[in-house]
């Protein structure tokens, strides 16, 4: 008895000393990444520039780690009558490649790769050669008719309305685009310093991004007050639950 008594001890001490399986699960998962979230129209000039020169940076300093990132591609479209019809700020082919980018995000699923194809359309949109827009699936290494499928059916035109009611239900409203949205706070004028207030918000240990950001900036600017953070109307947009006409890429002659 005198040995069994030192080994039950021991197998009650090891047991008290390891953690339950969601506490060790959360631990090994690490701090919550920062959601991020870009609202923008595809042929928006300051939309392709913020994508392309600075979104398109936490792919490559390591940001993105931190990042839960979340692309919107709506920006200051309306839908008139009754049969959904699309009206794009800078025309029908806004429209298009509107939906094509929400085509390429429902196919590829994996950030990685629908960001760098929609960057790379919107580069070319940047340098003037947003006809050249397919070319983005061989320098992707892609397979076209996923996206080629989605755009020219229902699929693709339930998308954009799903995307238009999402943009449409921001509170506060979105004001222009680029609209960032960082941790729940939309970020105004001040949105390409986003870097800033993503590394302000992780919880983790400061990515090296985050250090070389401080050293550069010690102070973040403040342009959103506390309690001024966005949120969202009560919808559901779920695709199954769109209902309606063919969307009409028309001009919207007013802007």
């Amino acid at each position: 008895m005198a040995r069994v008594l030192p080994l039950f001890s021991f197998l009650l001490l090891s047991a008290a000393l390891v953690p339950p399986p969601a506490m060790a699960m959360a631990a090994a998962a690490g701090p919550p990444k920062v959601p991020l979230a870009l609202y923008y129209e595809s042929l928006c000039p300051y939309c392709s520039r913020f994508i392309v020169n600075h979104l398109a940076g936490i792919f490559q300093d390591g940001l993105i780690d931190a990042v839960d990132l979340l692309l919107v591609p709506y920006g200051n479209a309306h839908v008139r009558g009754a049969n959904n019809t699309i009206s794009c700020q800078h025309g029908p082919y806004e429209c298009l490649l509107n939906n094509v980018e929400a085509c390429a995000i429902d196919a590829w699923p994996d950030l990685n790769v629908h960001f760098g194809f929609i960057n790379c359309v919107e580069e070319l949109v940047m340098n003037k050669k947003r006809d050249e827009w397919e070319s983005c699936f061989q320098k992707q290494g892609l397979d076209p008719k996923p996206v080629m499928e989605c755009y020219n059916n229902e699929r693709g035109q339930k998308l954009s309305l799903k995307y238009g009611k999402q943009t449409d239900a921001l509170v506060p409203p979105h004001k222009y685009v680029p609209w960032v949205v960082v941790d729940g706070e939309p970020l105004y004028d001040d949105y390409e310093n986003f870097e800033a207030y993503v590394c302000k918000a992780y919880k983790g240990h400061p990515p090296k991004a985050c250090e070389e950001l401080s050293r550069q900036y010690p102070v973040v600017q403040q342009v959103v007050k506390a309690g001024n953070g966005v949120s969202y109307n009560s919808i559901d947009v779920e695709l199954e639950d769109i209902i309606g006409g063919k969307i009409m890429m028309v001009r919207d002659d007013g802007n």
